[in-house]
């Protein structure tokens, strides 16, 4: 009896995922060949166009166990996404568009970035939340321009990795019924059978957080109950769905059920006999029978009539819906509001003294007001972050009385790696979301993992990270960040910044705004800290800029960030008065932008023949790079009131200026070249 197409789709889908592992003799095969079955289930079902891979009302496919990628790539390829068979045979090779695990901006139909594990489902939720409050806001009667569903598929791993239990947790308490979640419940890691380290009931604990569950105990094989299960998941309201499909690794292999299958080629002889079992020449590689070819055709031809009636809806809803409209497609555009900027809070040395908090609460009223696409929220911190524009509403199921689903503030919780990887998820929804999420910054730490991803993938993200530093105070070492700059600011492609007064904290958050392809994290303090007479948000924009210049050549320049800044100033005046030397104060906001600056006007600041010392009240980690001496804090921190904090570790004029005259007194008649030269200067 020849196999049904849906079987001989199964095949291929299972036939080119193996091939490619055995082309690159690396990467995953087991898992594709136990879930092939339900990727075949999901994806005919589901709604994209391969050639408008970014349309705003596609379904999502998220793969969060991302070493099954092979098989990902494979239904990219049968789509006709912009991928070919020498793609394929290119996986994991160097430049290929098919990398070791999904990078979103490698590979088009890729929608995140995962490989770390319990990222992925998070990811998923991030974008659930975003396609909900973007149907909110923007959905009319008869008029539903964002129906969209997010399918993702998790493994075991993800399962036992913490951020998805944060993230699990927050999308049933949301009654997120736009996302469906499938568990490959083939109970193997890469130690063996899960008995060894996972044995809890996870539909159990999925039904306590709040999310409906169903099971397909056959999932190997029976395409037609992993397809009635799709179905009753898509009837689900006011839950996010679990399906259980119980898998085996390596279906079909010599090696099925074994932890051997999980990330290791299949043999010559164990491929032979898959094909043959599967009705192909077992000499064949990358073969798609003429019949596959032909059906994924047709339902990429579905698809893209699916698309042009959603093109109709669309140009029918601008037209008696014209404000909203012209909103959506300028955010679709990827467009900010005409003039947003004009308005931003500035200041000068007459203003009162005010914490960054503060300042950045200010800010965000601000830009609630006239961006939109502006949502956010804090992990559990609202009080202390000072993150909740006053005339927010917030996200949440409107049945519980809490909210709306068109709310822009999100109450996260105390699960700030499960914040970090829904941002993320958001930022992939597209739609021109600019969104930010607040916490101490020495729990930025905790989310680490996320942070990273954000970098990699090039995704906007932004960090209100306050407390940062000693001078939070009594809460000790605990609580207190030293080194967290310092490995945030060594992750590529990532802005921190750590402004000084209110003119660059504006200035922060219009770079962190604008700064779409990368993550930002604004490092600001509790204590009060004074408007500095130079300070600008052009000069801020640059990353770093003079703020207290002397005139003709000075003797020495303290470069510094934040709270330290003005102290840095006090310093240059007391040297001033009581020494005679001159000192320039440079403050450098973010290391990123200003490493962006064109080597001349970094040298402006930072030129030959005079010694420069660094001044921050953290790990001095990093500063080598702008200074010669460095002055910060290589310790933990100690509990005691911001202002003693500062006199014990000497952070005071008095203790700046003491060490400036000893840097100025070891570099006299010395040559003293600027800290930026280097030998691969224009290659940077």
């Amino acid at each position: 009896m020849a196999p049904s197409i849906d079987e001989l789709s199964v095949s291929t889908i299972r036939g080119l995922s193996v091939d490619q592992v055995n082309a690159a003799q690396s990467g995953h095969p087991g898992a594709p060949l136990g879930l092939a079955p339900a990727a075949h289930a999901v994806w005919r079902r589901m709604k994209f166009n391969p050639q408008d891979p970014k349309w705003i009302n596609r379904d999502r496919f998220v793969l969060s166990n991302g070493h099954a990628c092979a098989m990902l790539y494979s239904l990219l390829y049968l789509y006709n996404y912009d991928l070919s068979i020498d793609d394929l045979k290119q996986f994991r090779q160097l430049n290929s568009k098919t990398p070791g695990h999904p990078e979103r901006l490698d590979t088009p139909g890729v929608e995140v970035t995962t490989g770390p594990l319990g990222q992925g489902i998070s990811n998923a939720v991030g974008i659930a939340i975003a396609q909900k409050q973007f149907a909110a806001t923007y959905n009319k009667p008869d008029f539903p321009i964002s129906d969209a569903k997010i399918f993702c598929f998790l493994g075991d791993g993800c399962l036992m990795e913490g951020v998805s239990s944060e993230t699990s947790s927050l999308a049933g308490h949301l009654q997120l019924d736009n996302l469906i979640a499938f568990w490959d419940d083939n109970r193997i890691s890469i130690d063996g059978d899960t008995a060894c380290a996972f044995t809890e009931n996870v539909p159990e604990r999925y039904k306590a957080y709040g999310w409906h569950v169903l099971e397909v105990p056959d999932a190997n094989t029976n395409i037609d109950a992993i397809s009635a299960a799709v179905d009753e998941a898509l009837e689900i309201t006011g839950k996010p769905v679990l399906i259980r499909l119980v898998t085996t690794i390596g279906f079909g292999s010599k090696v099925a059920g074994t932890g051997g299958v999980h990330g290791a080629p299949l043999k010559a002889d164990d491929l032979k006999q898959l094909k043959k079992s599967w009705g192909f020449d077992e000499e064949s590689n990358f073969f798609v029978p003429s019949e596959v070819a032909s059906y994924f055709a047709e339902k990429v031809e579905e698809n893209k009539k699916v698309q042009a009636e959603w093109e109709k809806l669309f140009a029918a809803y601008k037209e008696k819906y014209p404000k909203e409209g012209a909103e959506v497609q300028r955010r679709l555009d990827g467009k900010f509001p005409d003039g947003w900027k004009d308005n931003l809070p500035t200041f000068t040395s007459k203003d009162k003294a005010v914490a960054t908090r503060k300042l950045s609460e200010g800010v965000l009223d601000y830009l609630y007001g006239v961006l939109p696409e502006l949502i956010g929220g804090s992990a559990d911190l609202t009080g202390s972050n000072l993150t909740r524009p006053e005339a927010s509403t917030d996200f949440q199921p409107p049945s519980t009385g809490l909210g709306d689903y068109f709310g822009r503030y999100l109450r996260y919780g105390v699960r700030e790696h499960g914040m970090g990887a829904i941002m993320n998820g958001i930022d992939a929804f597209g739609a021109h979301y600019r969104n930010y999420g607040g916490t101490f910054l020495n729990f930025v730490s905790y989310a680490a993992g996320a942070v990273r991803l954000s970098a990699l993938s090039h995704q906007g993200v932004i960090w209100v990270a306050t407390h940062d530093s000693i001078g939070l105070g009594e809460d000790g070492p605990t609580h207190q960040p030293i080194e967290t700059l310092a490995l945030l600011r060594a992750m590529p492609n990532t802005s921190v910044w750590r402004p000084a007064d209110g003119n660059e904290v504006s200035a922060a958050y219009v770079a962190a705004i604008e700064g779409v392809d990368h993550p930002s994290i604004l490092a600001l303090t509790r204590q009060g800290l004074p408007q500095l007479e130079h300070s600008s948000i052009e000069g801020a924009l640059k990353g770093g800029y003079t703020v207290w210049p002397v005139e003709g050549k000075a003797d020495i320049i303290i470069v510094s960030s934040g709270s330290e800044v003005s102290i840095s100033v006090d310093a240059a005046k007391l040297l001033a008065e009581k020494k005679g030397l001159k000192t320039a104060v440079v403050s450098i906001p973010d290391f990123f932008t200003f490493d962006k600056q064109p080597i001349e006007y970094r040298l402006s600041l930072l030129p030959d023949g005079i010694p420069i010392l660094s001044v921050e009240v953290l790990s001095t980690f990093g500063w080598s790079k702008y200074s010669h001496e460095q002055f910060g804090l290589n310790r933990f921190g100690a509990s005691g009131k911001a202002g003693d904090l500062y006199k014990f570790f000497d952070f005071t004029p008095e203790g700046i200026a003491e060490r400036a005259e000893k840097v100025v007194a070891f570099y006299k008649g010395k040559t003293v070249g600027s800290p930026l030269h280097s030998a691969f200067e224009e290659t940077k």
